[in-house]
């Protein structure tokens, strides 16, 4: 199973981002999402930004992944 995770973009140096997830740093081609600035949240698969998406997104991903690891219920509605 292949996934993506949301990360945010700290620096852009040509066409490499520096991104970080959880306190942790990693570069990140933008070749397929050059349109990605600075404080955008991005999504990563496999070294690549895929796509933008919204920093409530993101939270809302958290805490249903928390959820799946026995963190109480958080989300009610997602909208």
């Amino acid at each position: 199973m292949c996934l993506a995770y949301p990360a945010k973009v700290l620096a852009i140096n040509g066409d490499l981002a520096t991104v970080e997830r959880a306190g942790v740093k990693r570069a990140a081609s933008l070749m397929l999402l050059p349109e990605a600035k600075v404080g955008d949240f991005v999504l990563i698969h496999a070294g690549f930004a895929m796509q933008v998406v919204d920093e409530r997104e993101v939270q809302i991903r958290d805490a249903l992944v928390a959820e799946m690891n026995g963190a109480p219920r958080t989300v009610e509605r997602l909208n």
